[in-house]
């Protein structure tokens, strides 16, 4: 009879010292997830430090050079205007960057703050795309660049191609696109715009045949906290924030984007953007303005 209650001592006993064992390595594993979240929380301050501090550069360097250009301006002679000419095409260029950088900026603050809804509206397709390419005239030219449009959707004068979407959203997607193709392109190449549609889908890529993406980039390339170039002598601005920024306008749209490439071949970008099903009437206006100008100076709509 006391051999039984031993063995039932020892049973549990061997019962106790389990469970404290497991509720031991439970307390092991919280401390490791705890420090995992902590450095996690850590490392994500720090990335958001180098976001901040290249954003800041994004915009102190235009400046700078706006600034500096104006005064050299001041200073040139009435009988020197070819190098007011030069200065007067820089400082458009700086400004177009700076213009361009801040938008960005503007709405990821408005979608970190969940204040960007869709504004649906009968879209030219063609038109939007043409003036957004002849708004980046400038920028291409400066490296030989050429950019071609592929538009393989039956579209005319009298007959335009319209779709239900964004357009001042869709405008930002495909420049910020379009952007980062043209600084990680080499001189004298060609960039190809193709837009296509595939049932109620519209389906755009930017192709360019500069570096490419690593595979280990191609991991974080949508993180705005992140950037692939960001070494302090980067010869090149971008896949930074609008990537990012694209990421998020898309994914409003319930749409999609996706990227293929490869180290010194170059990249593609798709995106499909699905038809709005919202019944409207209403139908967007887009010129051959400067690409970020507002018509006619009304406020921005995002």
């Amino acid at each position: 009879m006391s051999d039984l209650k031993d063995h039932e001592l020892i049973e549990e006993l061997m019962k106790r010292f389990d469970k404290t064992k497991k509720a031991l390595l439970e307390v092991q594993q919280l401390n490791k997830e705890l420090k995992e979240v902590n450095k996690k929380l850590e490392e994500s301050e720090a990335l958001k430090s180098h976001f901040i501090s290249n954003i800041t550069n994004e915009i102190i360097n235009p400046f700078a050079s706006i600034l500096a250009l104006s005064k050299n301006i001041i200073k040139v002679g009435k009988q020197n205007w070819n190098e007011v000419h030069k200065m007067v095409t820089l400082i458009y260029s700086e400004a177009f960057n700076l213009d361009f950088q801040l938008r960005n900026i503007f709405v990821a603050a408005k979608l970190e703050a969940g204040e960007v809804l869709p504004e649906v509206l009968n879209v030219d397709i063609l038109q939007l795309l043409e003036s957004i390419v002849e708004s980046f005239t400038y920028e291409s030219d400066k490296k030989s660049i050429k950019v071609e449009l592929d538009f393989k959707i039956e579209s005319s004068v009298e007959n335009p191609f319209y779709f239900k979407t964004d357009a001042e959203k869709m405008r930002l997607i495909i420049a910020n696109l379009l952007f980062n193709a043209i600084k990680f392109s080499e001189n004298d190449s060609t960039i190809i715009l193709k837009v296509w549609q595939d049932d109620k889908n519209l389906m755009i890529s930017v192709k360019d045949f500069g570096c490419g993406v690593s595979d280990e980039n191609k991991k974080i390339i949508f993180d705005r906290f992140k950037r692939l170039d960001s070494g302090i002598n980067s010869l090149n601005r971008g896949h930074g924030l609008g990537l990012s920024v694209n990421k998020a306008l898309i994914d409003l749209f319930d749409g999609k984007i996706e990227l293929e490439s490869e180290l010194d071949k170059g990249s593609e970008f798709t995106v499909t953007i699905p038809e709005s099903e919202i019944d409207t009437q209403g139908f967007a206006l887009d010129g051959n303005e400067l690409f970020f100008e507002d018509d006619e100076g009304e406020k921005e709509t995002f």
